[in-house]
């Protein structure tokens, strides 16, 4: 279903909703049609952050033989990588393969046009990466066009199977996966941002990382502290928070969908993952299907959502402080009071698999306006 092109189209439809404070790089590739359905400053460089990983584990895979076998211990490396967004993994082959070098020898391969190593002042930092959507929508075009099969089984494979819950305890579905119900494939990139920590049904539970700069450091170094201002970043903003969406959006990978941005210093990792997850749903996104209900911000941090509309229900999982939900219908179940707020209303998230007490809803009523009973 591949339509070449080599040139945008401008974008039939209106322009992105961008949040106030908010700086987005954005590219939404139709590969029907192939044209461009959104552009944003997409030439707008960006710290990477974990996006990066889709280039090392492309230098991994260019240098496999004639049959592409991936050895075992690859083959687990890259997943980690790539499903669950595993550091350390991308750190070990940032060390073996040469580091600032990989950068160079893949833009060259690809085309990358605004793509470059980190700058100087720091060296070991991968994450700072700098990379526009226009070369972001260049990776997944050679993956799903050009790479052999098994390098985009490899990859492909695991970015749609991607894991609610990151190795570093942060819950990385915001963007596409909270805006489309699928099928989708993603890579996201975080900087910058505090996690209260992250549990999904059937994954182990990640634990909770303290002002995070994931895709920012050397592997062993700490984790503690907001991202160093850069010396000399060539431009690209190292500090602020960062906040990616990147991947492809429904049947037989029709649309590309590279989001990069920027968060306001201070910004909670809730809020900043439900402004980007409401910019994504803005975008004119060929193939995409997008969840029926209304959305809810949520109060205070650790909220729980349960397999039923019961504090003796199973934890599906827990919610970055502040987040969005959607809500689909509520039900009466157990009634919880929380400081001076009661209910016994509990909301459907079916996103997260499970149901919310309205207590933890921020509405001024126990039951939510102009939602169905279950």
């Amino acid at each position: 279903m591949t339509v070449s092109a080599s040139a945008a189209s401008p974008p039939p439809s209106p322009d992105p909703d961008v949040p106030a404070g908010v700086t987005a790089g954005v590219a939404v590739f139709d590969r029907s049609t192939g044209r461009f359905t959104e552009l944003l400053d997409e030439e707008r460089q960006f710290r990477s952050a974990s996006v990066v990983k889709l280039l090392l584990a492309l230098d991994v895979l260019w240098d496999l033989g004639p049959d592409h076998r991936v050895p075992a211990e690859d083959q687990a490396r890259l997943e980690a990588m790539l499903r669950s967004s595993d550091d350390g993994e991308a750190s070990h082959y940032w060390s073996q393969r040469g580091g600032s070098r990989i950068i160079e020898r893949m833009a060259a391969r690809l085309g990358l046009t605004g793509t470059a190593p980190p700058p100087a002042t720091h060296p070991g930092f991968w994450g700072y990466t700098a990379l526009t959507a226009s070369d972001t929508v260049r990776i997944y075009r050679y993956l799903l066009d050009r790479a052999p099969a098994p390098v985009r089984d490899v990859v492909m494979g695991s970015l749609r199977r991607s894991t609610r819950c990151a190795n570093d305890g942060y819950d990385q579905y915001f963007g596409i996966p909270s805006a489309f119900t699928g099928p989708w494939a993603v890579k996201q990139g975080w900087s910058g941002f505090a996690s209260g920590g992250c549990t999904a049904d059937g994954e182990a539970p990640a634990p909770a990382a303290p002002a995070s700069v994931h895709g920012a450091r050397p592997h062993g170094a700490s984790t503690a502290g907001r991202p160093p201002a850069a010396v000399d970043g060539g431009g690209v903003d190292l500090a602020g928070g960062a906040l990616h969406s990147t991947g492809t959006v429904g049947p037989d990978d029709r649309s590309i969908v590279a989001v990069l941005t920027l968060h306001p210093d201070g910004t909670p990792y809730g809020t900043a993952y439900s402004r980007l997850t409401r910019l994504v749903d803005s975008l004119d996104v060929p193939g995409a299907r997008r969840p029926s209900g209304v959305r809810f911000a949520t109060l205070g941090s650790g909220v729980r959502v349960r397999a039923g509309a019961t504090t003796d229900s199973a934890v599906v999982t827990t919610l970055p402080a502040g987040v969005e939900v959607l809500v689909t219908c509520q039900k009466r179940g157990q009634p919880i009071t929380v400081a001076a707020r009661s209910s016994d209303w509990w909301a459907h998230v079916p996103q997260y698999g499970g149901y919310l007490t309205n207590v933890l809803v921020d509405t001024p009523e126990d039951r939510l306006p102009d939602i169905p009973v279950c």
